[in-house]
């Protein structure tokens, strides 16, 4: 198993938790669990591979995702009366998931000798977008959009750090060490120490 395929599959195993949470906290049926952990799982890489034209998308190549996806939404609609605090699990397992997924759309995009932007891009899409459909389908405002918060600006710093890390010299594990590293620690820091950046304050137009 290659290195971006095992990324890949541990941020579809995360982002499918969070999503069977959503689907727990909406009251869905167990269909409703295994449509919304799928679609939050493999969102943001069928996105990127998409846009990068892999063909087949990777979970059609192999289903394997949406086997783990699916299996995971079956664990959490039979015991997610065991887990307090619901919402908290949601936002902490999220921000792991979002780590994990842009070193995973980083190291695909640079295994298709991309541009260093588009192997960023890329990382921000496969990291942002499973949650993203997420929570507009369930009719929660996105994670991604909340004012000021260090989302978008967390898997973009990640993907910064691969690339950078890896055009410094550094091989092998440590680019998406850091890229996981980075997006991690500034979306930590936003959950927990309320770290943002300024949000828009409309002003009255000057007389």
């Amino acid at each position: 198993m290659t290195l971006t395929l095992a990324l890949d599959l541990a941020s579809v195993l995360v982002f499918a938790i969070t999503g069977a949470l959503v689907a727990a906290r909406a009251q869905l049926d167990p269909v409703g669990f295994v449509f919304i952990a799928c679609l939050t799982a493999v969102g943001g890489g069928t996105v990127r591979d998409l846009l990068l034209g892999r063909d087949p998308v990777f979970w059609i190549a192999d289903p394997t995702p949406l086997a783990v996806a699916g299996s995971a939404a079956m664990v959490v609609f039979f015991t997610h009366h065991l887990v307090a605090s619901r919402m908290a699990w949601i936002i902490w397992l999220d921000a792991v998931a979002l780590s994990i997924a842009v070193a995973a759309g980083v190291g695909v995009a640079h295994g298709l000798a991309q541009p260093i932007w588009v192997q960023v891009v890329m990382g921000v899409a496969t990291g942002c977008m499973g949650g993203l459909l997420r929570d507009v389908i369930v009719g929660d405002v996105p994670l991604v959009l909340t004012s000021g918060e260090l989302y978008v600006t967390a898997a973009l710093a990640g993907g910064g750090a691969a690339v950078l890390t890896r055009e410094a010299g550094v091989q092998g594990l440590g680019p998406l060490a850091a890229c996981v590293a980075v997006t991690f620690v500034l979306r930590a820091g936003a959950i927990r120490f309320g770290w943002a950046l300024p949000a828009f304050r409309p002003r009255p137009p000057r007389a």
